[in-house]
């Protein structure tokens, strides 16, 4: 039987998640910010539609994307460098969720419900959820959104507006985050998309020791402050030092 969780039940061992479906866990619980730090933090995460209740799952195996194995793609580079655009961190974090949120026409519905995007909201208040924003001409036209414990970044998700702009957004955040070390950027289940894109599939037990080790790592106190990012800087594959070196030239 599923377990259903009180309001100050602890998460089941991922072990007992089930098979079929891969990976449910739990259901009930809340949406608080210490519920979904702790989930986060043992592999755990919130996926569930509207009129059922809140399951949590950890499956197995994880997507991810290893984060100094991936470049971008050339063509979005081509793409970027004759296309006007502005990449920002944190500047419209709400409207990322929501934009994320509208109807697809792939999907019946989704699962970024009302009481899920008050929850990352309030994850993004506390310091603990961040999105990268892609702009054309003033408009929102792409981004990204996930939560950040330490050195794991957990992507939730993305949408675009104009083609590729996802596809920036994924990029300029998977730069960003290698500068600073971070092992993986997570996104939990694969679909041909982002399996197109460079991601890949590793077993639970090894998604758990990332978590463990990353969530434990220091970060720069502004890495997620709010501003404008050099997304055509974070599209190549260098280290901090070197990216450092190039920016203090341009400067």
């Amino acid at each position: 039987m599923l377990p259903f969780l009180k309001q100050d039940s602890p998460f089941p061992e991922i072990s007992l998640a089930l098979d079929d479906p891969n990976g449910l866990l739990a259901a009930g619980g809340d949406l608080s910010v210490k519920r979904l730090l702790d989930a986060y933090q043992q592999g755990i995460f919130p996926w569930y539609s509207d009129g059922e209740p809140i399951l949590w799952w950890s499956p197995n195996p994880r997507t991810t994307f290893i984060v100094d194995d991936y470049s971008a793609p050339r063509s979005l580079k081509r793409w970027v460098n004759k296309t006007p655009l502005k990449v920002t961190l944190n500047q419209a974090f709400a409207e990322v969720v929501r934009a994320c949120a509208e109807p697809r026409g792939d999907q019946d519905g989704t699962w970024i419900t009302e009481d899920i995007e008050l929850a990352y909201i309030n994850l993004h208040l506390s310091g603990f959820a961040h999105s990268v924003e892609v702009w054309q001409d003033d408009l929102l036209v792409g981004g990204i959104y996930g939560v950040s414990i330490g050195k794991l970044f957990c992507g939730e998700s993305m949408f675009s507006r104009i083609s590729n702009a996802s596809k920036l957004a994924l990029s300029s955040l998977i730069g960003l985050i290698r500068q600073h070390q971070f092992p993986i950027l997570d996104c939990q289940v694969e679909n041909p998309h982002l399996m197109s894109l460079g991601a890949e599939n590793i077993n639970r037990q090894r998604y758990i020791e990332y978590v463990a080790r990353a969530t434990k790592m220091n970060i720069p106190e502004d890495l997620w402050r709010s501003r404008t990012l050099d997304h055509k800087l974070l599209l190549e594959r260098k280290s901090l030092a070197a990216n450092t070196r190039q920016k203090n030239r341009n400067d």
